[in-house]
């Protein structure tokens, strides 16, 4: 098992249906110990119940993972409790609804702002509050998700496209300040994976019967096929990836006669 001994934080856990409980499905399949952050007091006996698969894991309130005060209390609690780990999932992103329907020219200052601090930034603050804090082990591994709407335009992704183009680029950022210290930062962009988030986008289905049709593995991807990927970048097999996008998609990414404005 390439995760044994290994305990891995995943930020962001909605229900079984999120690209999260994928991932954490394939670690702890692979020997990992988990930990797990949600939004919302209200949800706590969902998610506990969710997790009660994984033994030993325990779930912690993070409602605001953009906020550093709040970010550092959350990784406090997990050090406190699993002492040192050795990798976080960010599974975490927003974008206000108006802002996904409308074009991407009428996006608000405000719907702007909200993204790219949900969907980026958080990341930033959560790689640098578990530096501070001693959480990571030596030679640790960061790991995010994004999406194809960061390089491509798709449609109704708007503002989240250009929040996840903010978010890979902090991935090499990231991946180039915490080099030296042997911790490695890298995201898996996901093919069209139905889940919660995903029904706020218009016509996702559409998206999906396209990289069926046209990728070339003929087919969209799972949930668990996203969490092996991730798993890998949390191993030691993946000891020398570091600032990278991978993509587990089908290959639709290659497609270039696909890869933009296809439904209209």
């Amino acid at each position: 098992m390439i995760l044994k001994d290994k305990t891995i934080l995943i930020m962001g856990l909605r229900n079984k249906w999120s690209i999260a409980y994928g991932v954490a499905k394939s670690a702890y399949e692979q020997g990992a110990k988990l930990a797990f952050t949600y939004v919302g007091e209200e949800n706590k006996e969902k998610i506990e119940e969710l997790i009660s698969e994984f033994e030993g894991a325990k779930a912690y309130t993070c409602n605001e993972a953009s906020v550093d005060e709040v970010v550092k209390e959350t990784l406090t609690k997990v050090k406190n409790d699993f002492g040192k780990i050795d990798g976080i999932l960010h599974a975490i992103a927003h974008a206000n609804t108006e802002d996904l329907k409308n074009d991407f020219i009428n996006t608000s200052k405000e719907g702007f702002a909200h993204a790219n601090d949900v969907s980026a930034y958080s990341f930033v603050a959560i790689s640098r509050i578990a530096k501070e804090i001693d959480l990571l082990n030596e030679n640790a591994s960061l790991v995010c998700l994004t999406y194809h709407g960061s390089t491509k335009v798709l449609p109704n992704y708007n503002i989240m496209g250009v929040a996840k183009a903010a978010l890979e680029c902090s991935v090499r950022y990231l991946a180039d300040n915490l080099g030296k210290e042997g911790i490695r930062v890298n995201a898996v962009s996901a093919g069209p994976i139905k889940t919660l988030s995903a029904k706020g986008i218009k016509d996702f289905s559409s998206i999906q019967t396209v990289v069926e049709e046209k990728a070339p593995l003929r087919r969209n991807v799972t949930k668990e096929e996203v969490g092996n990927v991730a798993t890998f970048l949390f191993s030691d097999m993946s000891s020398a990836v570091t600032g990278q996008v991978l993509y587990a998609d089908s290959g639709y990414s290659i497609c270039i006669k696909y890869l933009t404005c296809y439904s209209r």
